[in-house]
């Protein structure tokens, strides 16, 4: 894929981890986020969503039918984007993995690394 000077190519990473805090809210309407984000989930590559990271997929759709943690507000959000709100540390997708916030990290950590062994094989 040849893309201008300074932009991100996806295919060279193997995984793709979106943190919570406050940056979902603002990144999630910007095109090279959403090419980025989109490439993972089409390729089924491992997503980990973090707290408020669950906003990002959700705005582009990407949830639809999907379980899914994220911060606990957002539960509504989650189901308006289709998906299945659940109130756990580590929820397992296919190749995303979600939390509710970072103190869930050592969950969401273990469950993320045995995804991606599973997509390294």
């Amino acid at each position: 894929m040849d893309l201008p000077f300074g932009e991100v190519d996806p295919a060279e990473f193997d995984a793709l981890v979106i943190p919570g805090g406050r940056a979902p809210e603002y990144i999630r309407t910007d095109p090279d986020v959403a090419r980025i984000v989109q490439y993972f989930f089409d390729h089924e590559l491992p997503v980990g969503t973090i707290c408020h990271g669950a906003q990002v997929p959700a705005a582009l759709g990407l949830l639809r039918g999907r379980t899914t943690a994220a911060f606990p507000p957002l539960k509504t959000d989650v189901e308006l984007a289709g998906a299945t709100f659940a109130d756990a540390p580590d929820v397992v997708d296919g190749a995303m993995v979600s939390c509710r916030g970072w103190p869930d990290l050592p969950e969401w950590s273990r469950a993320f690394m045995r995804v991606l062994e599973k997509s390294a094989r």
